[in-house]
C-alpha cells in the first residue's frame, strides 16, 4: 500500500511540475510574439525585437487568386516596416496602435502554435495562426497564417 501511495504521490508531482514548466513556455511564448511581432513588426518598426524573436527563415502565407499560395518572407517583410518607418507611418500612435487578445497557445515538446486575434484600436482585423519552434536561445517564430475580417 505503502508503494502505492508514493507511487501516486512522485505521479503527482511530476504531473505538476510539467504542466507548471508548460505555463512557464506559454508566457515566454506570449512575450516573444509580444516583443517581436506586436512591438517590433506593427507598432515600432524595431529591427532588433524583430530579430531577436523571428527566425531568418519565417514565413507569411496567405491565399491569392485562384486558391494559390503567395509568401512574404521576413526578409521583404523587414524591408517593408524600414519603408514604413522611413515615411512615419511607423511607430504607430493613439487609436492605430496593434494590441493582441491570445485565444491558445499549444506547446509539444520544442513547437508551439499561437493563435490570437488582432486589433487596430478597439477593431478587430484579423485572426492569425503563428508557429513557434525552441531554439537554443530562444523561441522563435517561423510561419503564419491568417484570416482577414470584412471590412
Amino acid at each position: 500500500m505503502k508503494v502505492v501511495q508514493l507511487f501516486l504521490l512522485l505521479t503527482s508531482l511530476t504531473l505538476l511540475t510539467n504542466a507548471q514548466n508548460a505555463s512557464e513556455e506559454v508566457e515566454v511564448i506570449k512575450k516573444v510574439i509580444q516583443s517581436a511581432y506586436v512591438e517590433g513588426i506593427q507598432n515600432e518598426g524595431d529591427i532588433e525585437k524583430i530579430d531577436a524573436g523571428i527566425h531568418p527563415d519565417f514565413n507569411l502565407l496567405g491565399i491569392g487568386e485562384n486558391g494559390t499560395i503567395w509568401k512574404l518572407p521576413i526578409s521583404e517583410w523587414k524591408e517593408r516596416v524600414i519603408k514604413r518607418k522611413k515615411e512615419g507611418k511607423l511607430p504607430r500612435t493613439g487609436d492605430n496602435l496593434v494590441s493582441v487578445k491570445f485565444l491558445s497557445v499549444d506547446v509539444t515538446g520544442m513547437a508551439a502554435v499561437a493563435k490570437f486575434e488582432f486589433y487596430v484600436g478597439e477593431e478587430l482585423k484579423y485572426v492569425d495562426y503563428i508557429s513557434l519552434y525552441k531554439f537554443s536561445d530562444n523561441w522563435k517564430l517561423v510561419s503564419k497564417i491568417y484570416y482577414q475580417f470584412e471590412d
